[in-house]
């Protein structure tokens, strides 16, 4: 009985931070045209103001107020490197809802991007045009002194160093999948997803393609006329298309610096960025977050398992949590974790899919949770949004079941070691590399494989964005990869019971080498009953930064070293019947660049050589992954 008033609660717990303050209007549903309509009727709007920074540089604007109103409002912040002067999709969604709601709702440009004036900076200064944003908002003869910061991806990364700052008027933040704007937190350096284990990501090369416009027009810095801009901007967008490019070929293109240039861009951020190492000092003077920040605002964070940055995010959460330079702010850090891919919360709901993979009934009332935060902390309505709201309200995959707990990770995971365990022919699905909770004696047979960088491990799957289509995030099923002779593959018995896995999953590997450097990726996959091998999550680690970031050294052919991956960071059953594998290999293509295996400057090489490779499980050399199940 106590066990099934235990379930009632929690269940109570959870669907607490489901109910909306007000019925939300599915806006999802109407035309561009209605919603234009629907926007006149309901909302007063300036566009194209000139929101002064203290260099006198101006971001363009957008205000929207409600109607007649009365009275100092409370104003929710959007600021975007994207072109949303022309409003569409979800932020015009939550620029009619926050008005109906009774916000003001304020869209506004990076610099250097569309009409704002300036350079653009990647997260577009957010210590100083974030700060500087706030205090004209709060000086408003319209504003109630109360801002809070929503978005997603790029519109939620630079609140996070804005955070840092305390802002007085920084009452609120909603951060949705804001991995992108982390430098070093905890066990994660990954400086904004440039990097995961010291291994670059592609993602960015891609995404900065489209972003980054050094050729950039723009409207003369003496056009301050805010009428005129205003209509200028109603028939402009300033928003250039540039040439289409095939990713899938252009991603190959060595070397790594010359990926954008070979193309006839001009040098702008990435040539600046790609030579950098994960240690490189200039990661401080950006707009990225980095641990000793603190932390001044009360948050309420959106992140999903299959996103880019999972890890960082979940780790942030908790630095947040445990800051207490402002102890209103750390006591007040909720976390909601969904099983879709980056900023995908749009697809919650009955019968979702994540890549192949069903994943049941997610269901989560997004915008009504986001909408009692914000009433709670900009209105003072502290119904809104209860105190009894769970931590952390997590989707458990496998289960299919939303979950919530205290922290993360839940308090009753507890850390189970499998060790990888072979007759020393563990390559390929069709090997006999076995996970075992047993450590294997000395003189066990070492793995071996070898990895050709002209011929890399694909990419099926697992968490990644923003690629240009090259990968598509989600769960798929890996026996395509696992076929290779150059994976090693590691598998259970089929469970005898479920096993529920939440938290940051570590593993150690026990490697050489006959390259001064090279890469080791590991994956965790669900093997369900029919073979099917779902990947749960993924990382890698560069070999040369085993002993640090700022410590690079290169390996001598046949010693061995220990390898220790930033963790993979996931909720997921493993059924009955099922079984827990783990895949180890030295690349994972197109996700993250190769390494070229020579121990030089990688990202300015052309030509790579092969690598022996080896995983060692015996005597003292144990290799093995470290699982937070629920006890």
């Amino acid at each position: 009985m106590k066990k099934i008033i235990a379930s009632l609660v929690a269940a109570t717990l959870t669907l607490s931070c489901l109910a909306p303050s007000a019925v939300a209007q599915d806006y999802a549903k109407y035309s561009p045209e209605a919603m234009d309509k629907e926007l006149a009727k309901i909302a007063t709007s300036r566009l194209g103001v000139l929101v002064p920074m203290r260099d006198n540089v101006g971001l363009s604007t957008d205000i929207y107020m409600p109607k007649g109103a009365k009275g100092p409002l409370p104003t929710i912040l959007w600021k975007t490197p994207y072109n949303e002067h022309k409003l569409k999709g979800g932020t015009y969604r939550y620029v009619l809802e926050s008005v109906k709601r009774g916000y003001a709702f304020i869209v506004q440009n990076e610099r250097g991007r569309y009409f704002s004036q300036g350079k653009w900076e990647i997260l577009g200064n957010p210590q100083t045009d974030g700060y500087d944003t706030l205090t004209w908002i709060a000086g408003q003869p319209w504003s109630n002194g109360k801002v809070g910061t929503l978005g997603c991806s790029s519109s939620a990364e630079w609140q996070l160093a804005l955070a840092g700052m305390n802002h007085p008027a920084h009452a609120a933040m909603v951060p949705m999948s804001a991995g992108a704007g982390i430098g070093k937190v905890g066990r994660f350096q990954e400086q904004g997803n440039w990097y995961t284990g010291g291994v670059p990501r592609n993602l960015f090369f891609v995404w900065l393609y489209g972003v980054d416009n050094p050729l950039r027009a723009e409207l003369p810095a003496s056009l301050t006329d805010e009428k005129l801009r205003a209509r200028i901007e109603a028939y402009n967008d300033l928003d250039p298309s540039k040439p289409k490019v095939d990713w899938n070929k252009q991603i190959k293109h060595l070397p790594v610096d010359q990926m954008l240039t070979s193309m006839g861009e001009p040098p702008a951020t990435f040539e600046d960025f790609i030579h950098r190492t994960p240690a490189d000092p200039a990661w401080r003077k950006g707009g990225l977050y980095h641990e000793d920040m603190g932390w001044g605002v009360p948050a309420l964070w959106f992140n999903t398992w299959y996103d880019v940055s999972i890890g960082p995010n979940l780790e942030l959460f908790n630095v947040a949590r445990a800051a207490n330079t402002d102890k209103e702010a750390s006591a007040n850090q909720y976390a909601v974790v969904a099983p879709v891919p980056h900023c995908a919360f749009a697809r919650l709901g009955p019968d979702t899919v994540v890549g192949e993979r069903d994943m049941g009934d997610t269901s989560f009332d997004v915008d009504g949770a986001i909408y009692g935060w914000f009433d709670r902390w900009l209105k003072g309505d502290a119904k809104a949004f209860p105190a009894k709201t769970p931590r952390v309200q997590y989707y458990m995959m496998g289960e299919n079941r939303w979950k919530s707990a205290a922290q993360w990770p839940p308090q009753n995971a507890k850390p189970m070691r499998l060790y990888l365990r072979s007759g020393g022919k563990a390559n390929s699905l069709y090997g006999d590399g076995r996970l075992l909770p047993e450590a294997a004696p000395a003189g066990e047979a070492v793995d071996r494989y070898r990895y050709d960088p002209m011929n890399p491990v694909q990419t099926i799957g697992g968490g990644d964005c923003c690629n240009g289509g090259v990968v598509v995030p989600g769960a798929f099923d890996q026996r395509p990869i696992e076929a290779r002779s150059d994976v090693l593959v590691y598998t259970t018995d089929p469970l005898d019971k479920p096993v529920d896995v939440a938290g940051f999953v570590d593993a150690v590997l026990k490697v050489s080498s006959s390259a001064r450097d090279t890469d080791f990726a590991v994956k965790l996959v669900d093997v369900a009953p029919d073979g099917t091998a779902w990947i749960i999550g993924d990382t890698i680690f560069r070999a040369r930064y085993r002993d640090g970031y700022d410590k690079p050294a290169p390996m001598q052919p046949g010693q061995v070293y220990t390898i220790r991956p930033t963790p993979i960071t996931t909720a997921t059953r493993f059924g009955a019947g099922h079984r827990i594998r783990v895949e180890v290999t030295s690349s994972n293509f197109p996700k993250f660049v190769r390494n070229l295996n020579t121990g030089g400057p990688n990202e300015s090489e052309k030509d790579g050589i092969v690598a022996d490779n080896a995983i060692h499980h015996a005597g003292e050399a144990q290799s093995y992954i470290e699982l937070p199940v629920l006890r």
